[in-house]
């Protein structure tokens, strides 16, 4: 079975991940958001850059935790089902 399509892929690195991806894209356009509409050095605006980056340090940290965790687990169970059903 091709790997792209499952749910939860092999861990390959968390850069890698739509959601990490999705999450840098966002950061990137509320800084530019914040630079352009927002004054500078106003709470408002390092409250919203703030929550941009936790988005993509949380995806990144989730990941690396779940390295040999739960993932790998459940895609080696996975593979056993599909041997004993073929």
């Amino acid at each position: 079975m091709n790997h792209k399509n499952e749910l939860i892929p092999l861990h390959g690195g968390y850069r890698k991940l739509r959601s990490f991806q999705t999450a840098q894209l966002v950061y990137d356009a509320t800084v530019i958001f914040c630079n352009r509409f927002v004054e500078k050095g106003s709470r408002t605006r390092d409250q919203m850059i703030q929550a941009a980056r936790s988005g993509v340090q949380n995806i990144a940290e989730g990941s690396v935790a779940s390295e040999g965790g739960f993932t790998e687990r459940l895609y080696r169970e996975r593979q056993k089902r599909r041997q004993r059903s073929e």
